[in-house]
């Protein structure tokens, strides 16, 4: 067993991970105990974008700034949930603090405030997330399908461009993996 739990840690897929929902992904552990864990993919945009998560919940939209952001495929669970994570500003109905820095809700009311041009100032909103069972995480880490690295750089969430997110995160622990085998092994 894996000393703690990896609450608020980017998962960075290694390069021999084959499963066509992770491979070169980067993932934000939002929560994770004896139960298991839930993530949010952070480097798979849909074509889909947020103006049309407004216009299918029929929200009143105040602008455009908003509407051009690209939703995320969070995981291959529950693809029609919707998840925001945001930096903490406001009090919504359903929300998770993953950091003091950052939080994911998943009730309607945050995307009621974001159509009308309020909300947190950042946002990044999945559909979908990744889930594991009890052990399932643990597991697929002793047997090198996953890096794992504190989730303190918000700029991977925010800022660095989608295609550079995988990348990004492996290079806050010192890593390149153009340099990585795909195949590993034990000592």
């Amino acid at each position: 067993m894996l000393a703690g739990y990896l609450h608020n840690q980017f998962l960075v897929a290694m390069p021999s991970l084959a499963d066509p929902n992770f491979a070169q992904t980067v993932t934000l552990i939002c929560e994770h105990n004896a139960r298991g864990a839930l993530g949010i993919v952070l480097n798979r945009p849909l074509s889909m974008r947020l103006g049309d998560v407004f216009e299918q919940l029929d929200l009143p939209q105040h602008g455009q700034s908003r509407a051009d952001q690209r939703i995320l495929r969070g995981g291959p669970v529950q693809g029609d949930r919707g998840f925001v994570l945001h930096v903490p500003d406001g009090e919504w109905d359903s929300t998770l603090k993953v950091s003091d820095t950052l939080h994911v809700t998943t009730s309607r009311d945050i995307l009621v405030a974001m159509a009308g041009g309020q909300g947190p100032r950042q946002t990044v909103m999945a559909l979908g997330y990744a889930g594991w069972e009890a052990g399932q995480l643990e597991d697929e880490i002793r047997s090198n399908a996953w890096l794992n690295v504190p989730a303190d750089d918000s700029s991977i969430i925010f800022d660095v461009p989608f295609e550079q997110r995988w990348h990004a995160a492996a290079r806050l622990l010192g890593v390149d993996l153009g340099r990585i085998s795909a195949s590993a092994g034990h000592a």
